[in-house]
């Protein structure tokens, strides 16, 4: 098991679990495609606080945020793809739950959608697809 910065083969993926148990398994989908751990966990704690802040409305206290949350919201496991193993590394919720519940965040804190892979297109000058290129017409 490889827990550095850079991906094992098959990459870091996230997998979101529904608190509420109205998943199967309690798993709504595995997020992947992150190339490095640091992505992983900085997408998998964005998700994580912005679930935080869906659960909260006005004048709830820190941990009526966290009871609403533990009913209602959705946690992440940051894991490898291919061994499906749980990162030793990887970001885990419980280390700044009750710092998320007690605060409201920001935009940009609970901006996972910028994180996601899956909106990330591939790299301009990647040579590992066929060519594109003017020259490929040819």
């Amino acid at each position: 098991m490889t827990d550095g910065l850079f991906a094992p083969q098959g990459g870091w993926t996230v997998r979101i679990l529904d608190l509420s148990g109205g998943a199967e398994d309690n798993i709504v989908e595995d997020v992947g495609g992150f190339g490095t751990l640091m992505h992983a966990n900085a997408f998998a704690r964005r998700y994580v606080r912005d679930s935080v802040e869906r659960c909260r409305v006005p004048g709830m206290s820190g941990k009526d945020v966290l009871d609403a949350w533990f009913a209602y919201g959705e946690d992440v496991e940051v894991r490898e793809t291919e061994s499906g193993a749980v990162a030793e590394a990887g970001w885990r919720s419980a280390t700044e739950l009750s710092d998320f519940a007690g605060m409201r965040a920001s935009g940009e804190e609970r901006d996972w959608r910028a994180l996601d892979p899956r909106r990330i297109g591939p790299d301009e000058d990647d040579d590992d697809g066929p060519d594109d290129g003017p020259s490929a017409a040819g």
